[in-house]
């Protein structure tokens, strides 16, 4: 891939150009993400052509998104189309007409294509290995069945948001006789796929009105971090932000600070299709990915040169992210990982503590991130380590495992834990909050024995007896400064085990 490269996307409600550019590591980053409400699905004409005034709205956009790229110097660039154009009969004349007037090379995707695309961005960015996916854009709505990371089963509805409201919807909002004929349209639709009755699996949702819903629904039960990708919903919450939003008026929901203003009048539509296909799969969850058909093209191409279709671990490539963006020396990073490991082996082994390798999973991922806010701060690297990865986007992390990630890699104190806490007390129980305040100690004590980043350890061992826990830890080198250290932070330890701790160190 070229170091700076474009995407447009055409679709029947907006029209949307996103830069990419890679930064020293290869890493590819978006530096423009344009948006244009274009709605040319209103310029579907009953005859299936695109109107003069539909394809003259589409070359004057693009021909601003041209502007755009010349002025980031970008020649590289992929230009799709969706449902609109793909359904137009006069597609042969868009094609060149958009070629003549802009230089773009115009490709309309296929049905198979628009979802084989968003399936593709889940699989890069949700740690879900099965599930349905779910697109809905202004003319067409595309549903897949995944398993074991492979795509089993598609289909896209002829209808979307925009011409859901077109057919179903003389006014701004649905009355309820609408709303009626609609919910029984989509469920008729939905229920001539076999493959998606009562699947109990995640409905994994994709485009702007499955953002807008889960922004409405944070916005009601105010959520305490930010962030939207894999945000979680269940059948109720649907149901409650339905209502919420059936109970305002248009120009009450056009002021919702959660909604997006050019959405105001296809919202209802389109959460009737989430409730519906909610109902008829028997769905666990709703979850929202904020990656969907552009970044689906973007990992083809990214992965493309490698022979794969998506990244084996998905977690691994957003730790790395992490590294990248805040200067994490890894190599001290990971001999200190290394410590923490052996302080976690003994403990366990010797039935000091009770820990599980999802434990084990977690103290590594954290050892990874411990303290990465010192890259802003030393001085508060605790406060800007739990602010970081509360709120960050990570790929292939739900938004309670990223509190957990959070609250052992910015561990301090149980007072400042107890502070970091303080708004997801609800999200765990007091036995996983003993857990993770036990996995930060192990943390700080493990960086306390590489405090000089020496590498000064070569081995730790562990024995008991009636009033102690003994570590004798085996050094290569003057250890002085971590000996201090080790006696400064032990006590945290200490308290999570409630048992008085050792540590021997010699050369």
């Amino acid at each position: 891939m070229q170091t700076k490269f474009a995407i447009i996307d055409i679709g029947s409600n907006t029209i949307r150009l996103v830069i990419y550019d890679s930064d020293e590591s290869g890493r590819f980053k978006e530096i423009e993400n344009i948006k244009q409400v274009a709605r040319l699905r209103d310029y579907l004409l009953p005859s299936g052509v695109l109107s003069e005034i539909g394809i003259n709205l589409l070359v004057q956009t693009l021909r601003t998104h041209r502007d755009i790229m010349n002025h980031h110097f970008v020649t590289n660039v992929i230009c799709v189309a969706t449902a609109t154009i793909r359904q137009s009969r006069n597609q042969a004349s868009i094609i060149t007409t958009v070629e003549a007037e802009t230089g773009f090379s115009l490709r309309i995707l296929s049905e198979y294509e628009e979802a084989f695309y968003g399936f593709l961005a889940v699989n890069n960015s949700t740690p879900y290995t099965e599930g349905i996916t779910i697109d809905i854009g202004g003319g067409s709505t595309e549903i897949t069945y995944f398993k074991n990371r492979e795509l089993i089963a598609y289909h896209s509805f002829p209808f979307g948001a925009l011409s859901l409201k077109r057919q179903f919807v003389e006014s701004d909002i649905p009355t309820e006789e609408e709303r009626t004929k609609l919910l029984a349209f989509v469920r008729e639709q939905l229920g001539m796929l076999p493959w998606l009755t009562d699947r109990r699996l995640p409905i994994i949702a994709i485009g702007g009105s499955a953002r807008n819903l889960v922004q409405v629904h944070q916005f009601l039960v105010q959520y305490p971090v930010a962030g939207l990708h894999l945000y979680e919903m269940n059948g109720q919450d649907i149901v409650d932000s339905l209502a919420f939003m059936q109970s305002q008026s248009f120009e009450d929901l056009q002021k919702l600070e959660a909604l997006s203003k050019d959405r105001a009048d296809i919202i209802l539509p389109a959460v009737q299709v989430f409730h519906a296909l909610y109902e008829e799969s028997s769905a666990s969850m709703f979850v929202l990915s904020r990656k969907g058909l552009r970044d689906g093209i973007f990992y083809e191409q990214l992965l493309k040169p490698l022979s794969i279709q998506y990244f084996p671990t998905i977690y691994e490539e957003s730790s790395f992210e992490l590294q990248q963006d805040f200067n994490i020396d890894l190599q001290y990073t990971l001999s200190s990982l290394s410590l923490a490991n052996k302080v976690f082996t003994h403990l366990k082994e010797e039935g000091i503590a009770s820990l599980t390798e999802g434990d084990g999973l977690l103290l590594r991922k954290a050892a990874l991130a411990f303290y990465l806010g010192s890259y802003i701060d030393a001085e508060a690297s605790s406060q800007h380590t739990f602010y970081l990865l509360a709120n960050r986007t990570i790929d292939g992390l739900r938004h309670r495992d990223r509190v957990k990630l959070a609250l052992v890699a910015s561990y301090k104190n149980k007072q400042v834990f107890k502070q970091y806490i303080s708004p997801f007390k609800n999200w765990f129980t007091k036995t996983e909050q003993k857990k993770l305040r036990l996995l930060g100690s192990i943390l700080k004590v493990a960086y306390s024995m590489n405090a000089t980043k020496r590498n000064i350890v070569d081995d730790i061992s562990m024995y008991q007896d009636e009033n102690s826990v003994i570590f004798d830890v085996f050094c290569n080198k003057n250890p002085m400064a971590e000996e201090y250290q080790v006696e400064k932070q032990k006590k945290h330890l200490e308290k999570c085990i409630k048992r008085n701790i050792l540590f021997n160190f010699t050369v």
